[in-house]
Formats: C-alpha cells, sequence, structure tokens
C-alpha cells in the first residue's frame, strides 16, 4: 500500500504493526481515531506531511515486525484469543505492579510533585474501568464473535447485532485513551525529573509501556477484530437464515439475541482484582 493523505492511519498500523512506533512518537492516535487520514492527523498535530511520510517509509520489516503483521489475517476468533493471551495478561500482571509504584512515589515525592496525585487517581480510575471491560471482552463480545464464525448461517430468529456491543467497547476504548494522554500530560511526557529516584523513574517508565501496549491492543481492536465481526454478522446476514453451525449442533438459544454486557458489581464481573479507591 502507498502512504498518502488519506490513508486511514489505523491502516497504517494495520499494514505494518511496527509503524506504531512512529506514530506514538508523533502523538498519533492511530488506535482510536484510526479511521482519521494521515493528511487530517498530521494538520491537527501541525506536523508536516512528508515528514511523516519520510519516518514511516524507513520502518523495517524485521523478524518480529513481520510476524506481527499477520493479525490482520488471523481468523477473527483467534485474533480474540491472541487479544486475551497477550493483551488481558500483561494488564492483569502490569496494573497492579505499577500501583503499588505509585505508593510508593507518592507517599515520597507528592509534596514536591503534587501532580502525582492526579496521576494516582487517573490511573485508579482507569483500572477500575479495564477491570470490567476485560470481563465484558472475554465472557461477552470474544464469546459472540467465535459463534458467528461457527455458523454457516444466521438462526430464523436472530435479533440484535454484534455491533452494540461493539460500540460499546470501542466508547471505552475512547474512555482509556483520554486516560492515557492526561498522563502523559500529567507526567511531561514520561519524562523523570532530575530528582527523582529508581522508583519513580520505574513507575514513569512502566506507565510509558503500558501507553504502548494499550495503543497496540486497542487498534487491534478496533482497526482489525470488529470490522472482521462486522462483516462477518453482514455476510451471514445476505445467507438463509437457518441454524447452521459448523459443529452440527444447534445454536443456543442465548446466542440468537445480543448479549447483554455485565454491569459493575455483577457475578461476571465479580471475579476481578479491582483496584483501592484513591483515598487508600
Amino acid at each position: 500500500m502507498t502512504l498518502n493523505a488519506q490513508t486511514p492511519v489505523g491502516q497504517i498500523v494495520t499494514e505494518r504493526l511496527g509503524r506504531a512506533a512512529v506514530l506514538d512518537r508523533l502523538g498519533i492516535d492511530y488506535c482510536c481515531r484510526g479511521k482519521m487520514t494521515l493528511g487530517q492527523a498530521c494538520a491537527e498535530r501541525g506536523i508536516e506531511l512528508g515528514e511523516v511520510l519520510r519516518a514511516l517509509s524507513a520502518v523495517e520489516i524485521d523478524a518480529a515486525s513481520a510476524d506481527q503483521v499477520e493479525y490482520s489475517a488471523l481468523p477473527a476468533g483467534a485474533l480474540a484469543d491472541h487479544i486475551v493471551e497477550t493483551h488481558h495478561t500483561y494488564l492483569r500482571e502490569v496494573l497492579p505492579r505499577l500501583d503499588v509504584q505509585f505508593d510508593k512515589v507518592v507517599e515520597v515525592h507528592a509534596e514536591r510533585h503534587p501532580e502525582l496525585r492526579q496521576m494516582q487517581d487517573v490511573f485508579r480510575r482507569q483500572w477500575a474501568e479495564l477491570v470490567l471491560h476485560l470481563v465484558r471482552e472475554e465472557q461477552v463480545l470474544f464469546p459472540f464473535i467465535k459463534q458467528l464464525e461457527a455458523w454457516a448461517s444466521l438462526p430464523r430468529i436472530y435479533r440484535g447485532s454484534v455491533d452494540y456491543p461493539i460500540r460499546v467497547m470501542e466508547h471505552e476504548h475512547d474512555s482509556t485513551g483520554s486516560a492515557l494522554k492526561s498522563l502523559r500530560k500529567l507526567s511531561g511526557g514520561f519524562a523523570a525529573p532530575p530528582d527523582a529516584c529508581p522508583t519513580y523513574r520505574a513507575l514513569l517508565h512502566g506507565l510509558a509501556e503500558l501507553e504502548a501496549d494499550l495503543h497496540r491492543h486497542i487498534h487491534k481492536e478496533n482497526n482489525i477484530l470488529f470490522p472482521k465481526a462486522s462483516a462477518l454478522e453482514a455476510s451471514l446476514r445476505e445467507g438463509k437464515a437457518a441454524p447452521s453451525p459448523s459443529s452440527g449442533e444447534s445454536p443456543a438459544r442465548s446466542a440468537t439475541t445480543t448479549p447483554r454486557l455485565p454491569s459493575p458489581g455483577s457475578p461476571a464481573a465479580g471475579n476481578e482484582r479491582s483496584p483501592p479507591s484513591s483515598s487508600d
């Protein structure tokens, strides 16, 4: 694909995930705003288009990025599994660790760096949202997508659409994107101040890594998985409305309607570890 001002920024990264680092460095949002054209993004950021195109063209396809390109070729269900095994697992490991670091850093440095308390509040609110978000994807949306993939055609009685839970997830992705921007702004681009101790520096480094992983995570969902799911449902709607799962079994009744997303405090969300409140 030849890149130009009309190329959607999400498509730029979908074709070659290694380009994400360039857009991250330039502050171009390719995950939550992946449909925006490169020209629009450059104008919004006040960046010269030619400079961005040169930086993107310099990205080499090494062994790692060549493997990552294949995510766009994965079936929807396999891509959902990859997201859970890679990005969801990462979040469940890193968020509690960063919270412990926040406690230590705030206790020692907040008097000289009051922005740390604001950052901790943003972090904990976003952690609480992500806890439920992961459950919604793993227990509702991803199984729904896999069921669509298993059907040869839609059941005779099929109400709702996969696009409803997708829109909910995209809205939550926007919230995550806003939180990441707040953390970056409050921290001055995750730059350590001269008096930062090793734990302070480790916290900022960890937040920068969290931002990068969430950008790639959300990109894979918004710009690859969700369009695949919508297209899959659309193709099924064009077929005959007869229940014919690939397994040969009748589809479950609950799968014939758009599933409900679990709400805070529901049993589906109850087993997930939640962050402490900001006042703790």
